[in-house]
């Protein structure tokens, strides 16, 4: 798996940024930590995605291809999360 060079504290901002818009998007209403996590995470699935499946370059930075990517890579990552936590009765989509 090939990561985009980035620094930790770019994958925090685009990660804050991407959680941030995914858990708007969602209607979501995750705490700060749990928001930044996700975004990480979708940040780290949707830089593999863009990069190694689809091939797509520019994600290296804080940038509006790396927040789009990131964005949508939060969303799969709350998707998969949400669908995990209601099967379970706990962790999941709020009202």
């Amino acid at each position: 798996m090939d990561i985009p060079q980035m620094t930790l504290v770019t994958w925090v901002v685009v990660g804050a940024i991407a959680g941030f818009l995914a858990s708007v998007i969602t209607g979501s209403r995750e705490g700060l930590v749990m928001m930044i996590v996700l975004g990480i995470v979708g940040a780290v699935v949707g830089g593999w995605l863009a990069i190694d499946v689809f091939h797509i370059s520019g994600v290296t930075g804080v940038n509006v291809n790396s927040i789009v990517v990131a964005v949508i890579g939060a969303l799969i990552v709350v998707f998969v999360v949400g669908s995990l936590g209601t099967r379970r009765g706990g962790y999941g989509w709020r009202s």
